[in-house]
């Protein structure tokens, strides 16, 4: 589809009443969210807001942080969504070569000098510059390994290009709806607000409450698998027809659960400069991730995944100005191993996540697959420990269905991984680090395993 105005205008403008979203417990049609996003895009424009200017959105997911997001766009800003937990000395560091004029702050009263502090202001009127589906729009922070965090930049057209090869793949409907179980600081998050926008469906967004409380009247849902465990292990009453599950290996009996109770499994591959998705498939229990969704091209060069697609960033921001991401071939090098089958692609894992013990190489994405087949399993991840006489050691740390003893699992793996491969421990999950559903960091996990 091809917008020529904003998306939330156009599905005004077809199907006014037509229920568009529902913030908490308030449902808004499509001419009363328009209303809503024209009295802050006003008060923006009066705070100094022009077309262009680059603008921190400090936020939770919430009901005002969707209002002000679309706004903002509207105003024609650059957007940069970032973390409540961020220190503030990281974005001390970062600020200064995101070339950002505002800031809107949602979670606290942080304050940066060099930013001039908007509010959430309700003003009479209707501000917007024209729809342009090549302006720059959100700046995505990436999770490299190394160093700070790069921002990736997107246009409108990459996001809807992202939304337009998932709902490919994925049924979503004009009477669908769709939660927003992710943050719009996260990658994933922005791609279900796009495939919101795209279909004129429905979109769900909630303060922070129990999920199967926010899940309640919703179709369709964006999960890592140990919420969707625990959504089933509960027998949790839920609308649910549709979820598209990411962050850790997927069990196969956990699929298979879900299709008793009426639930598809999608399950996929993406990066935060691909605006999300780039491989997907219905869940299969098959290892690979899936054929390349349409307008993404994949091929593997000495053993790395190269990408290129219409939903790529337009670069990387640094110091107002956009670095390009491809390299001279005109392809994004990801560091991510691949092989392909015909079309569909497997992920062996990250070339930076390999480390030797012992001298030999684990893959820690391999062993994990390989535990992730016990029936008891809701996630895992391999660790690596440093060793004064190995180099490191493997550490499983996992999320076992409630009762299911750690030692009963590493008895299980004796005759699947190799000895070099074998954990030497085997930690519980901790809460603070699943992030309320958002793809775990290894890092954190590797800093939480050194302190244990």
């Amino acid at each position: 589809m091809i917008f020529h105005d904003w998306p939330w205008r156009h599905w005004r403008d077809l199907r006014p009443q037509a229920v568009a979203i529902r913030l908490g417990d308030e449902t808004l049609n499509w001419q009363t969210l328009c209303e809503r996003v024209d009295a802050l895009a006003s008060g923006f424009a009066a705070q100094g807001v022009q077309c262009g200017d680059g603008v921190m959105l400090r936020a939770c997911n919430h009901p005002r942080t969707l209002l002000a997001w679309l706004a903002l766009m509207q105003c024609g800003a650059r957007i940069l969504p970032v973390n409540p937990q961020l220190p503030d000395t990281l974005l001390r560091q970062l600020l200064p070569s995101m070339t950002l004029r505002h800031a809107l702050d949602l979670a606290d009263e942080s304050e940066f000098a060099e930013l001039s502090r908007l509010e959430m202001g309700v003003f009479s009127g209707s501000y917007a510059v024209p729809w342009d589906a090549h302006r720059l729009t959100s700046m995505t922070l990436t999770s490299g390994s190394t160093g700070l965090p790069k921002a990736a930049v997107h246009t409108p057209d990459a996001h809807l290009a992202s939304a337009a090869g998932v709902l490919s793949l994925i049924p979503f409907a004009a009477q669908d709806d769709w939660l927003l179980s992710l943050p719009l600081y996260h990658v994933s998050g922005q791609g279900i607000l796009w495939r919101w926008l795209l279909a004129g469906a429905r979109l769900t967004v909630r303060e922070k409450i129990p999920l199967q409380q926010a899940l309640q009247g919703c179709t369709h849902a964006s999960l890592v698998p140990t919420q969707l465990w625990r959504l089933l292990n509960d027998n949790v009453s839920v609308a649910l027809k549709a979820v598209l599950l990411g962050g850790a290996a997927i069990p196969v009996e956990l699929t298979e659960l879900a299709r008793t109770r009426g639930i598809r499994s999608w399950c996929g591959y993406g990066l935060t400069e691909f605006a999300s998705t780039v491989c997907a498939k219905e869940a299969d229990g098959l290892p690979d991730v899936g054929r390349a969704l349409p307008g993404r091209e994949v091929k593997i060069v000495d053993g790395e995944v190269w990408l290129r697609a219409s939903s790529m960033a337009a670069g990387y921001w640094r110091e107002g100005r956009l670095v390009p991401l491809v390299n001279a071939d005109g392809w994004f090098a990801t560091c991510d191993r691949g092989v392909l089958q015909g079309e569909r692609l497997t992920i062996p894992g990250r070339m930076d996540n390999l480390f030797f013990s012992g001298g030999e190489g684990i893959q820690p994405e391999e062993v994990e697959r390989i535990i992730a087949a016990h029936p008891q399993v809701r996630q895992v991840f391999i660790v690596p420990k440093e060793d004064a006489e190995f180099g490191h050691r493997s550490v499983a740390v996992v999320d076992l269905q409630e009762g299911y003893p750690s030692s009963a699992l590493a008895e299980w793996c004796r005759d699947k991984l190799a000895s070099f491969q074998q954990p030497i421990r085997w930690l519980a999950l901790p809460e603070h680090l699943a992030q309320g559903g958002i793809k775990i960091s290894r890092r954190a996990l590797q800093h939480w395993v050194a302190t244990v």
